[in-house]
């Protein structure tokens, strides 16, 4: 199960520490469209990931959408932020995160991948070689089959108890060294 865990859980996408990922040598960021800039099929940025996109920039470091829905949907929302997209991404294969990884002009050890799902952007991210970063959704509105898999996902997060002898899936703490 070690290639779903994210190496990182945050609630939002403006908890990722931008000078953190600088400092780490971050140099690209590969993210997920619906429910994780964006609610699922809406264009509205909220004000703190647009100062969020506005921090990369300054930091120098490079964003790419990379989504698996509809290339008109993708292409508006990320011609609208002036940034990079992959769209019918397929994920979670691999092309995909190396055609971001080639348009970013970065290298696996350079790149992060933050995205709301864990069999999509983890799954492709983490056999891509790349750091994830698993943010909780930010509607609960969204496409049925995604909904169907957030059961799955809700089973493969549940943090078990320790006194039934269960260790907890993930730890707020990240190693050291680490985005």
């Amino acid at each position: 199960m070690k290639i779903l865990k994210p190496a990182r859980r945050v609630d939002a996408v403006p908890q990722v520490n931008v000078a953190d990922l600088a400092a780490q040598g971050v140099q690209g960021v590969i993210i997920d469209l619906d429910n994780t800039l964006t609610e699922w099929n809406q264009n509205h940025l909220c004000p703190e990931i647009a100062r969020w996109l506005e921090e990369l920039e300054r930091y120098g470091i490079k964003l790419c959408i990379l989504s698996n829905n509809k290339k008109h949907r993708v292409q508006s929302f990320a011609e609208a932020c002036g940034v990079p997209y992959i769209s019918n991404a397929r994920k979670p294969w691999r092309r995909g995160f190396r055609r971001a990884m080639n348009l970013l002009g970065t290298r696996p050890e350079q790149t992060v991948v933050i995205g709301d799902q864990i069999f999509t952007d983890v799954l492709g991210g983490n056999r891509s070689g790349l750091y994830t970063i698993l943010v909780n959704p930010i509607s609960r509105r969204e496409f049925l089959g995604t909904r169907l898999v957030r059961q799955l996902e809700r089973w493969v997060l549940r943090e078990r108890s320790p006194r039934r002898g269960h260790k907890q899936l993930f730890r707020s703490k990240t190693k050291e060294g680490q985005p």
